[in-house]
C-alpha cells in the first residue's frame, strides 16, 4: 500500500527504483554521455540534438527535464552545463534532412552528429526515449531518461534552448508566422498563418499541414 501510495505521489517513483538497479551496473564503466532532442513534433525547422559529459566533481543542481522548468530556468542552467560539464556538443539535421529521410531518422542524425562532436570519447551513451540511432560506441536507450539521469537532462536543455533560440531570430526573418511563440509547432495561430500566407523556405513540406497548403 505505501509503494502505491509514493507512486502516486511521484507517477516516475518504479523508474527511478529500477533506474537506482540500473545506476549499479554502470559504475566503472567510464564517461557517460547524456543525449536527447528537441523540435521532432514542430511544423518547421531543424531537429536540434546535444550529447553532454557531465563533470562529477561539479554537479549542476536543478537538472531536470527541460520540458518542466520555465524559459529563464532553462537559459540559466545552459550557461551552467556549458561552463561545467566536461565537455558537450550541439548539432542539428536541417528541414531539407527531415523532408528526405523522415523526421525519426533525421533525428537519429542529429544525435550521431552531437555524439561525433564531443571532444572526449564517452564509454557509453545514454539516449532518452526507446530507440538508438546506430552508433559505434556502446549505448542504451533509457525511457523517461531527461527526468531520470541528470546528463540527459542536461542535454535536453542543450537542444531546447538552442532550438528555442533558431525560432526567435527566425521570427525576425518571417515575423508574420509568429516562431518566437509556438517554437513552429502546429498551433492555432501558426495553422493560420500557414493558410494566409503559404508555407516558408524553413517548413517541413512532408508535414501533413504544411503539404496541404502546398498542394
Amino acid at each position: 500500500m505505501q509503494s502505491k501510495t509514493s507512486y502516486k505521489a511521484d507517477p516516475l517513483a518504479h523508474l527511478r527504483k529500477a533506474m537506482k538497479h540500473t545506476m549499479r551496473s554502470w559504475e566503472g564503466v567510464g564517461l557517460i554521455a547524456g543525449v536527447d532532442e528537441a523540435g521532432r513534433g514542430p511544423l518547421a525547422g531543424p531537429v536540434v540534438a546535444a550529447a553532454v559529459i557531465l563533470d562529477d566533481r561539479h554537479p549542476i543542481a536543478g537538472l531536470a527535464d527541460s520540458k518542466k522548468l520555465t524559459a529563464l530556468r532553462r537559459e540559466k542552467l545552459f550557461d551552467a552545463i556549458r561552463a561545467k560539464a566536461l565537455c558537450c556538443s550541439v548539432a542539428q539535421a536541417s528541414v531539407e534532412e527531415i523532408d528526405q529521410h523522415n523526421i525519426l531518422q533525421a533525428t537519429f542524425l542529429a544525435m550521431r552528429r552531437a555524439i561525433e562532436g564531443l571532444r572526449l570519447k564517452p564509454h557509453l551513451v545514454l539516449v532518452d526515449g526507446n530507440r538508438l540511432p546506430e552508433l559505434t560506441v556502446r549505448a542504451q536507450a533509457v525511457v523517461k531518461g531527461d527526468a531520470l539521469v541528470a546528463a540527459i537532462s542536461a542535454a535536453s536543455i542543450l537542444a531546447k534552448v538552442t532550438r528555442d533560440q533558431w525560432c526567435a531570430e527566425l521570427d525576425l526573418q518571417y515575423p508574420a508566422y509568429g516562431f518566437a511563440k509556438h517554437k513552429g509547432y502546429g498551433t492555432a495561430a501558426h495553422l493560420a498563418a500557414l493558410r494566409q500566407h503559404g508555407a516558408c523556405p524553413v517548413h517541413r513540406k512532408t508535414f501533413a499541414p504544411v503539404a496541404q497548403v502546398l498542394d
